[in-house]
């Protein structure tokens, strides 16, 4: 609502259509409504996330799988673009979650083979960048193809960053973004992580798909701004840390990996640099973000921070004065309602045996069982993972 505001120039005159995609979406649009007062547009938004707007229709969609609400809402959308002119305007409202809400599959695939494929690509371990890239070549809407079903009209697109490199064609895939298309990459990707197409995808990928190019000349009267990124919530909580009297850390806004190989990583850190303070030193706030994987190995419920979480306990062993939170600032952890957990000295004596827990890909059930998850509600922004590990010395601490 304060960042919005700021990126908006008065109201064009003539026709003005908004759309958007992504969690943050129907929060972006209420905050273009509160300074341009009612418009005509679409905005899909994950179940939950909905706001009140006065003109915008808002509608609520399944992540991170897709469904038939937002396939209807995107074929809705697509149709609303196709009645622009060239003096028209589309103010497009872009955010992490995009990929999954805005589906169109491309020519000859259906709903459902690009839902199997999801859900296999999400358990398989493959880092964001790989998914939206398979995502983009079986689209009919990502990848640019948003942009080019609003030309001749002028778009200018915001966009709230959930990805590592905030690069305007990774948030949500990239609708409004071209991308040259490398289907054989695609191909390569899906062996990689060991995972199946059906097979009208598969052949689809082997004819080359159907991408837009980045000089399209149906792109050319696109505008892209990444208006908020990871980078900004770790710069306020450093901030604030500082202001409690840490010594703060960052450890970088753009961390990928699997989440318990780099839980693992960061416990190693804290534990040397614990070991270096002196009793009257300030503590030590280590601050990260970026987007981690989970492979799934077990039946459990569990996404990539309350799994980093999980594993970072159990790589510290109680190690006295050190505590953590690992949370996604969308509130959603995977599929999970709950933006993550808080660990301390303590976590692993609340409960059944943590690395159980873990080797079952229950990290979530096991902070439920401990009252340790953290569980906001639709934060309705959406800047990736954020990770923070407080260490106080060692003598301090005991």
């Amino acid at each position: 609502m304060r960042v919005i505001p700021s990126h908006l120039p008065p109201r064009p005159e003539g026709r003005v259509v908004v759309i958007g995609a992504g969690k943050a979406s129907a929060r972006m649009a209420e905050a273009v409504e509160s300074v341009w007062g009612p418009c005509e547009g679409l905005v899909i938004t994950r179940y939950g996330y909905a706001r009140p707007c006065e003109g915008i229709e808002i509608v609520e969609a399944a992540h991170p799988v897709p469904d038939a609400a937002g396939a209807e809402a995107t074929r809705r959308m697509l149709a609303l673009l196709g009645t622009l002119k060239e003096g028209d305007m589309v103010l497009a409202l872009i955010s992490g979650g995009g990929s999954a809400l805005l589906t169109c599959p491309a020519a000859g695939i259906t709903l459902a083979e690009k839902q199997a494929l999801t859900q296999s690509l999400l358990a398989s371990g493959a880092p964001i960048g790989d998914i939206n890239g398979i995502r983009k070549e079986l689209s009919a809407v990502k990848g640019g193809r948003l942009a080019v079903a609003a030309y001749p009209a002028r778009m200018v697109a915001l966009m709230i960053s959930d990805v590592p490199g905030d690069s305007p064609g990774d948030i949500a895939s990239g609708p409004t973004v071209g991308y040259a298309g490398d289907a054989a990459r695609a191909l390569a990707c899906l062996a990689q992580w060991q995972v199946e197409p059906p097979a009208a995808i598969r052949a689809f990928l082997e004819a080359g798909g159907n991408p837009v190019a980045p000089d399209d000349l149906k792109l050319s009267r696109v505008e892209n701004r990444v208006i908020s990124a990871p980078s900004q919530s770790l710069a306020a909580a450093a901030v604030m840390g500082r202001a409690a009297g840490c010594d703060v850390r960052l450890l970088g806004d753009a961390i990928e990996g699997e989440a318990r190989e780099v839980a693992a990583a960061h416990a190693s850190e804290a534990l040397k640099l614990q070991a270096t303070l002196a009793a009257d030193a300030p503590p030590v706030l280590l601050l990260s973000g970026g987007e981690l994987t989970v492979t799934r190995r077990g039946d459990g419920v569990g996404g990539p921070n309350a799994e980093y979480a999980l594993a970072l306990a159990i790589a510290l062993q109680g190690a006295p004065g050190i505590h953590a939170l690992a949370c996604d600032t969308d509130g959603v952890d995977g599929a999970a309602e709950v933006a993550g957990a808080v660990i301390g000295p303590g976590t692993l004596t609340k409960g059944p045996t943590a690395a159980d827990a873990l080797a079952r890909n229950d990290a979530h059930g096991y902070f439920a069982g401990i009252g340790d998850q953290v569980v906001t509600g639709p934060t309705l922004t959406n800047v990736n993972d954020f990770r923070a590990i407080l260490i106080h010395p060692k003598e301090a601490a005991r």
